[in-house]
């Protein structure tokens, strides 16, 4: 049906970039019913039991046939917390020969854009035999994936750092499942290009929503009584219209309202930082918005986290009076899945 409409972009009539993934993702989410070999991943469907196989082959020509502009190669995905390395090892490889059966099955390379994943899980050596042997393959972008998954901050943003150093500097570097504002910030300063992630909307759902300082989470009955916009810096069609005490209301009511509402001004507060983020850039001054933006999240210095210390020391943005040096040896908990949980 999409494709007999003129592919994505005419389905939703929607001018702008669109990305498809592979079903990659798939094989971590649904790992209790999928079986991966060399052929693809074997599917058990949920409702009815029956099978599905996903190739390579079968993947891309789906994409081809929904016509995004950017389309994601299959790729082998361990979650990063695995404990097997001779799983990392057989799944860097694989993922390498997917690619080349990728861009052999590929039939409108001059329309879509065909990106390649790193994968290697927290393994230096597997990430830096992946990131080579897909930048060999002249791909238009490049993913780094296998991350977001539950691994500390401390081994995310240097895996992030590491892919971003073996990247081409001339073509995009897409950090996948990539949703809180604070990791797209240091991401951004690690040399990262492109995120995606269900968190902006998904922390909606429950009345949670993204201001300069964190999260404001709308059930507290504290805002029961608060008469301000949630953010009274921002311009979006919500915070010009609604109160904090109105969407207390309709959220603690679970009316259904409050999730759009909600939802909208999460996504004008991203569209808002990436857009201030890259107008800093193109002006020069991104490290001056790295300091405003953490100054706004973290009043304290003493706040901002030592990973975050620890990565712009990488990225060679000072911090001085922002947040203290880092502590060497200082380890942070495991982070939360990005793309499945709740504020």
């Amino acid at each position: 049906l999409v494709a007999e409409m003129g592919g994505l972009h005419d389905f939703v009539s929607w001018p702008r970039g669109m990305l498809t993934d592979s079903g990659g993702f798939q094989m971590v989410s649904l790992l209790h019913l999928a079986e991966i070999t060399e052929e693809g991943v074997m599917f058990q469907s949920p409702t009815d039991g029956s099978s599905m196989l996903l190739t390579p082959e079968e993947s891309i020509s789906i994409q081809n046939r929904l016509g995004a502009d950017i389309m994601m190669a299959l790729d082998d995905v361990v979650p990063a917390t695995a404990k097997d390395p001779k799983r990392f090892e057989e799944a860097t490889y694989r993922t390498t020969r997917w690619i080349d059966r990728c861009i052999q099955a590929h039939s409108r390379p001059t329309e879509q854009n065909l990106f390649g994943i790193v994968q290697g899980g927290l393994d230096p050596h597997l990430r830096r035999i992946s990131a080579a042997q897909l930048v060999e393959r002249d791909l238009p972008g490049y993913a780094i994936g296998g991350l977001a998954g539950g691994e500390s901050k401390d081994d995310f943003w240097r895996m992030v750092a590491l892919g971003a150093e073996l990247l081409p500097p001339g073509k995009p570097r897409y950090v996948m499942g990539i949703g809180y504002p604070l990791d797209i910030v240091v991401c951004s300063a690690l040399g990262a290009d492109m995120y995606d992630s269900v968190y902006p909307t998904r922390t909606a759902r429950f009345g949670v929503a993204l201001v300069p300082s964190g999260v404001m989470k709308l059930k507290n009955s504290c805002y029961g009584k608060d008469f301000k916009p949630i953010d009274e810096t921002c311009s979006c069609m919500v915070c010009k219209k609604y109160t904090r005490a109105y969407l207390h209301n309709v959220v603690t009511r679970g009316i259904p309202s409050a999730a759009m509402l909600v939802t909208y001004h999460n996504v004008a507060y991203m569209q808002n930082l990436t857009r201030r983020m890259r107008q800093s850039i193109v002006e020069q001054r991104f490290p001056q918005f790295v300091r405003d933006f953490l100054r706004d999240m973290y009043p304290n210095p003493e706040d901002v986290p030592n990973w975050v210390r620890e990565a712009m020391v990488v990225a060679d943005i000072d911090l001085t009076g922002v947040a203290p040096p880092p502590v060497p040896g200082q380890r942070s908990a495991p982070a939360d899945m990005e793309t499945g949980g709740d504020a």
